[in-house]
């Protein structure tokens, strides 16, 4: 078998083929349509690193041209599609279209016009926006407010979003949430714990001030493309580039970037100058083990410790209790190999820690979180420029609707002032967050549920499960773009609305979203493609006017953008630019957000260290492997644009990548036919595929493997462990045998 390192010298990320298929997804849309759709003064719809706006479609707030990637073609590839044939849904029942992968459905074109399923039926059916609407609110008003829930994607705007938070509100429930809860929740909690805040401490003008970035539990090369530039110019200008990551991702080793013709002529730049490997969930011991490392040498920044942290003593103690021994068999990486990368990170002036979801998808989420803002403190790495803390975010305004309020609790004075604004007393408690909306589902807790966006179902963990939790919800109301699999999953018995509405771009009016760097920009829209699509707000607007037609708020004058933008402004602290933005088109970083003073959001403005337990092993004899749910490089979220993984040795989604060691000790070669099974669920036929792994690690395809993945979360974030599964190995020669 040929090892997978030999593989990874092979592979580069981006080059060639990256414009290569750039180039042919431009030619199947069209390139008068792609040229509009990426030039226009519209927000970038792919990751949160944010692009496009009123600075032009590619570029960024640096004034960096031509600011694009792959993944904002593969974004618009899907909005400029032709309308859905109604017809298709009288020929077709839901098991046929439960047939097609979400490559095909996401490829079947634009919805264009409402769809309706009676309770009991099979099929969708083609019904009036007047009657779609009608029956919607007539259901909601014969719900129990408490017994419904409202979630949103990251893909809205935050006029959207917020009046989606709004109508809830007013309607009496704080079961509004969104997708941070299955992805950065415990980034929020973490950060707000430690720091006072629950975002990026730096802008994208820090990022070329450092001269260490380290990056955890991300693969930008595949989720963040334009990232991978600013790792490039860091090892360019003499800077370390740090990866900790289970998986060894070619693109992070070697990738070629297409805006750069020095990089593509060499074949590709190197970007980690450091890898380290620890093993799925072996983050925190590392984390705990690096700052160990700094308190036995003395490097720390004392000055910075003294004056503007809290709990520095407990975190010392704590560390000094916890063996060498302990920290290494947890992380899977010998004491030397933490000591020498806590040497190189202690050498850096101005360090940028970024991470991702594999951080976050553990049942110790937050404590991972807290232990990357602990070096930081440690190191006086956050309160100046180029320096701090950058959650790489996924959706590109995922971070804006939770800015706005899509959220089970609204801070205080909010809520306070959205009283007294609008003349109205709304509900106190705090709201149930994603999952445990769908448990009152599965309970039978739950009889009305609107999702804006997205894909539920498949975002959950426990396939099953969750079809069976979004089965027991009688009415839905989808608002979507095009079709996924959760608009034929979990909806077999009661009553659905999937309701087609406006692409960023084809909004009537502007609409804004916030990036991961906490930067604010305005989309035009302007681009007409469907003639019976309607923007969300204008889905809003007459819903809650129909729903709530007694409500002191004049919901149906909400659908003026400037309006919403005028509450949110009087509402939401440092969001007063968003009031005249459609008149002065100056977009902005929210103020208080990036942190060049050392001055926290917290008791003294001070920091405060968190102690932090080490992660037990959840492995057993029974389930000797542990499973990490990953995305494939032609992916974003659960919307598959391709089926082969490009950077890794082009896996199908049907592939477990494995270490060669344990594929040799299982009698394995590539493309040996295995079953995976853990306590929740089994996923047969699979191929198995050597791949740079910690011995006894695992990775298979997200939503794929979701059959396999339990309902354990972190506690304090509520966001489930996707990436820390117990499983076996079967393989097919011992299924046939039985």
């Amino acid at each position: 078998m040929r090892s997978p390192k030999e593989d990874i010298v092979r592979i580069v990320g981006g080059g060639p083929k990256k414009v290569l298929y750039t180039l042919q997804t431009l030619a199947r849309i069209g390139l008068k349509d792609s040229a509009k759709a990426l030039k226009a003064n519209n927000t970038c719809k792919a990751c949160g690193l944010g692009m496009g706006g009123q600075k032009g479609g590619m570029t960024n707030e640096l004034n960096e041209f031509p600011s694009v990637c792959n993944k904002s073609i593969q974004a618009q590839s899907t909005d400029i599609q032709p309308p859905i044939p109604s017809a298709l849904f009288e020929q077709h029942s839901l098991d046929d279209f439960r047939d097609l992968s979400s490559r095909e459905l996401e490829h079947l074109g634009r919805l264009d016009t409402p769809l309706y399923k009676a309770p009991g039926s099979q099929h969708y059916s083609a019904v009036s926006w007047d009657k779609a609407l009608g029956l919607a609110a007539k259901t909601f008003q014969d719900v129990s407010p408490e017994k419904s829930f409202f979630y949103a994607s990251g893909r809205s705007s935050n006029e959207a979003a917020f009046l989606l938070q709004l109508l809830a509100r007013a309607y009496g429930t704080n079961n509004v949430n969104n997708c941070s809860y299955y992805c950065h929740q415990a980034t929020g909690v973490g950060l707000q714990n430690t720091l006072g805040t629950g975002t990026s401490t730096v802008s994208l003008d820090d990022v070329g001030e450092s001269d260490c970035i380290v990056v955890i539990g991300a693969n930008p090369s595949s989720n963040h493309p334009r990232f991978i530039h600013q790792l490039m110019h860091c090892r360019e200008r003499g800077g370390q580039v740090i990866v900790i990551n289970p998986a060894k991702e070619p693109g992070l080793v070697k990738f070629a970037v297409p805006k750069s013709a020095k990089s593509m002529l060499k074949g590709g730049s190197e970007i980690a100058s450091e890898y380290i490997q620890p093993k799925i969930g072996g983050d925190l011991a590392l984390l705990m083990g690096i700052a160990k490392a700094w308190l036995e040498s003395n490097e720390i920044d004392v000055a910075f410790i003294t004056e503007h942290t809290q709990g520095f003593d407990e975190l010392k103690q704590s560390l000094q209790a916890v063996a060498w021994s302990e920290l290494c068999e947890s992380s899977g990486i010998e004491q030397e190999a933490i000591i020498r990368l806590a040497n190189k990170m202690a050498a850096a002036q101005k360090m940028i820690i970024a991470w991702g979801m594999g951080i976050t998808h553990h049942q110790q989420g937050v404590d991972n979180v807290e232990a990357i803002a602990n070096l930081v403190l440690l190191r006086g790495m956050v309160g100046k420029k180029g320096a701090g803390l950058l959650p790489l975010r996924g959706h590109s305004n995922v971070q804006g609707v939770g800015t706005v309020g899509v959220k089970p609790e609204l801070a205080k004075p909010v809520l306070d002032k959205l009283e007294q604004v609008l003349g109205l007393s709304l509900p106190q408690e705090k709201g149930l967050d994603t999952l445990a909306c769908l448990r009152a589902a599965h309970a039978g807790e739950m009889d009305a549920a609107l999702l804006l966006g997205g894909n539920l179902y498949a975002a959950t963990p426990n396939s099953r499960w969750a079809e069976e939790a979004l089965n027991a919800i009688r009415f839905k109301m989808y608002l979507t773009t095009t079709l996924n699999a959760g608009h034929f999953h979990g909806v077999s018995d009661g009553e659905v609305l999937v309701l087609p509405v406006s692409a960023r771009d084809e909004e009537l009016q502007p609409t804004t979203q916030e990036s991961m760097f906490n930067f604010v920009r305005m989309s035009d829209g302007g681009i007409e493609r469907l003639h019976h699509a309607r923007p969300e707000s204008a889905v809003f607007s007459e819903f809650a006017a129909k729903l709530l037609p007694d409500s002191p708020i004049d919901f149906a004058a909400l659908r003026d953008h400037d309006a919403i933008r005028k509450l949110i402004a009087e509402c939401i602290p440092n969001l007063q630019p968003l009031e005249n933005i459609s008149q002065t088109k100056e977009e902005f970083t929210i103020n208080g957000r990036v942190l060049h003073r050392p001055v926290f959001n917290m008791p003294e403005q001070k920091a405060r260290f968190a102690c932090t337990a080490l992660f037990q092993s959840r492995l057993t004899e029974q389930y000797p492997f542990m499973l990490a749910s990953i995305r494939s490089e032609g992916q974003f979220n659960s919307i598959i644009y391709e089926e082969k993984d490009s950077y890794r040795r082009n896996a199908d989604r049907q592939t477990v990548l494995m270490n060669s060691d344990d594929m040799q000790a299982l009698s394995l070669e590539d493309d040996d036919v295995i079953t995976l099974q853990s306590p929740y669920g089994e996923l047969p036929g699979l191929k198995a595929k050597a791949f740079p792994l910690p011995s006894k690690n695992v990775l298979a395809y997200y939503p794929e493997a979701n059959v396999l993945i339990g309902l354990e979360q972190d506690l304090r974030s509520q966001t489930p462990a996707f990436k820390t599964v117990p499983i076996m190995i079967i393989p097919q020669r011992t299924l046939s045998n039985q």
